[in-house]
């Protein structure tokens, strides 16, 4: 499949553990034409052997190996490193596990290719298999991710499933390691000046999935994630005032 000048993606698929469930993922990516990059963060070893020898017949993945488990987040920033050392000018996030629409990809990639220097991230539309708690979670964070952009740019601010502007998101090295890095990349590409597009898209989480989302462990994390941003935004607020009246008097 050609890429339109500006913009060369490809697909970078985060992977703990879920050999089995990226399967099938990795197969359907195969239809499409791109590139896929596959980031093991540290799998347990006969996990990564078993993906390992899955890939091994298909040239159009790369399978990069980090050596220990350091989180979605870390394994994502590595992915992105690697599409930048290769070329790659944009590179969509999706997960391992199956529950991304991977048919909306051509959607998402025509929405960067009108923007090419926009962030454009899925909006979930959940169906019954949603848990109670990861929508609840959700709906805490979009709260606290509009506070702290000051807008209500952001539609949905937990999907991982997303096209990055490779070398502007490299950039924003601060975000976190873990579970907490779709929430405050996107903040942070926000208060970098990236704009945001969302694409409405179905996210089903199938029964045999596995989650590596640790209840406490993760909450507290994202918890200090939002106290971080919280404090950044009250440090920006004179620049964020100074700006909105700066378009106010253009007007």
């Amino acid at each position: 499949m050609g890429h339109a000048e500006g913009v060369f993606p490809c697909i970078l698929v985060p992977h703990y553990n879920h050999d089995r469930q990226i399967r099938p993922v990795i197969a359907a990516l195969g239809q499409l034409g791109f590139p896929v990059l596959v980031i093991d963060d540290g799998s347990a070893a006969e996990s990564f052997k078993s993906l390992r020898d899955f890939v091994a017949n298909l040239p159009w993945v790369y399978l990069h190996r980090e050596p220990q488990n350091r989180g979605k987040g870390a394994a994502v920033m590595c992915g992105l490193r690697i599409a930048a050392a290769r070329g790659y000018s944009h590179a969509v996030q999706i997960d391992a596990d199956g529950q991304h629409c991977i048919g909306d990809i051509p959607a998402l990639l025509d929405l960067a290719r009108e923007r090419p220097e926009s962030l454009v991230s899925g909006s979930p539309v959940y169906d019954a298999t949603v848990p109670s708690a990861r929508l609840y979670g959700r709906k805490i964070s979009l709260f606290w991710a509009r506070l702290e952009t000051w807008s209500w740019d952001i539609q949905d601010p937990m999907c991982g499933f997303r096209v990055y502007p490779v070398a502007r998101i490299i950039a924003l090295v601060e975000s976190g390691p873990g579970m907490e890095f779709d929430v405050e990349i996107l903040v942070r590409a926000h208060w970098a000046g990236i704009p945001l597009q969302f694409f409405p898209t179905a996210v089903t989480y199938p029964p045999e999935g596995l989650s590596h989302f640790r209840m406490f462990r993760d909450n507290v994390r994202i918890s200090a994630m939002h106290t971080r941003l919280f404090f950044g935004m009250v440090r920006r607020i004179p620049v964020v005032i100074a700006s909105r009246l700066g378009r106010k008097a253009l007007v």
